[in-house]
């Protein structure tokens, strides 16, 4: 059994997860703090709730997506990769969006979760506690589930490794907020967060995949859909239909559906026959959606930097 397809899943919600977790977490302490531990019981329901809710979610756009896949029609054909493609773009916003916002967001997360709390005490309180849980875990699931999704044709597999990262998630929780073990939390972030990058850049290349499959179904159904193939052979060798020229092909050097290729594609969206198109793509996402996260780790720091000089020159 092909466990690779685990691994994305696994990176993912285990950073979604500890995030989700520092948040239980900050939530737990402010109502000891308070005094108002009877509450906890809130907090965990929240939590469950949350997963709850990820996985209905999960399961209703699967399934949606089967039926719409396997429909008896002469379109049948094209709405697998046409779906798969589909969720893909929606999953690649999302993490993106996720990726560069939440990091922007995780200095500030343990002041803002507090003041949520303060103020769902001073209202209905256990109400407060739980909707301030559940939408925090929600969030997290829903991002996750819609990568699952956007990977469906792989079956279980990707399911696994989502509940693997929720429990090592949930065991990082227990060791900082129970057992008071230190982990350098920035680290550990940071590093999801370059592996989540590539993740997300390798889903870019798979999503320009589902669709130039879809368009070359489509092509070849009638006269008049064969121009959306606009690639021929006589203008490069081994075209695909909208991918453009081949930039290389590692089918028998290093292929895609064994080992190491399959973690290298699991990981890093490594494919075997790469198209110009792919390519491009890959590596534009990387230059954009990589420079801002990386701007986003060192930006607040600068700025406080520049007003404690400043303070410390106008002080002088």
């Amino acid at each position: 059994m092909d466990f690779s397809s685990a691994l994305p899943t696994f990176v993912i919600t285990l950073r979604e997860g500890v995030e989700a977790a520092l948040v239980v977490g900050i939530v737990l302490a402010c109502l000891k703090k308070a005094k108002q531990s009877n509450l906890n019981i809130w907090v965990y329901a929240g939590v469950g709730a949350g997963i709850a809710a990820s996985a209905m979610v999960g399961v209703l756009l699967g399934n949606l997506a089967q039926t719409l896949s396997n429909l008896n029609s002469p379109y049948a054909a094209i709405m697998e990769p046409l779906l798969e493609g589909s969720f893909s773009v929606v999953a690649i916003a999302m993490l993106s969006w996720m990726l560069i916002w939440m990091t922007k967001q995780a200095r500030s997360m343990k002041s803002q979760v507090e003041g949520a709390v303060t103020s769902a005490l001073a209202r209905n309180a256990g109400w407060g506690v739980f909707s301030l849980i559940f939408i925090a875990v929600l969030r997290e699931g829903f991002e996750t589930v819609l990568f699952i999704v956007a990977k469906f044709e792989q079956g279980l597999i990707p399911s696994l490794g989502a509940i693997s990262g929720i429990a090592v998630a949930a065991g990082i929780g227990v060791l900082l907020f129970k057992l008071g073990v230190k982990i350098n939390i920035r680290l550990f972030f940071q590093v999801m967060g370059v592996l989540l990058l590539f993740i997300v850049a390798g889903l870019v290349v798979s999503s320009l995949g589902h669709f130039d499959t879809a368009v070359a179904s489509l092509s070849k159904m009638n006269r008049a859909s064969a121009s959306l193939c606009f690639y021929y052979e006589r203008f490069a060798k081994d075209p695909s239909c909208t991918l453009g020229p081949m930039v290389w092909n590692t089918t028998k050097v290093l292929p895609d559906d064994k080992f190491p290729g399959l973690l290298l594609s699991a990981l890093f969206g490594y494919t075997d026959k790469l198209y110009i198109v792919q390519a491009i793509s890959y590596i534009g996402f990387l230059v954009a959606i990589g420079g801002l996260y990386f701007r986003s780790l060192g930006g607040r720091p600068n700025v406080a930097k520049k007003d404690t000089e400043a303070s410390s020159a106008k002080s002088a």
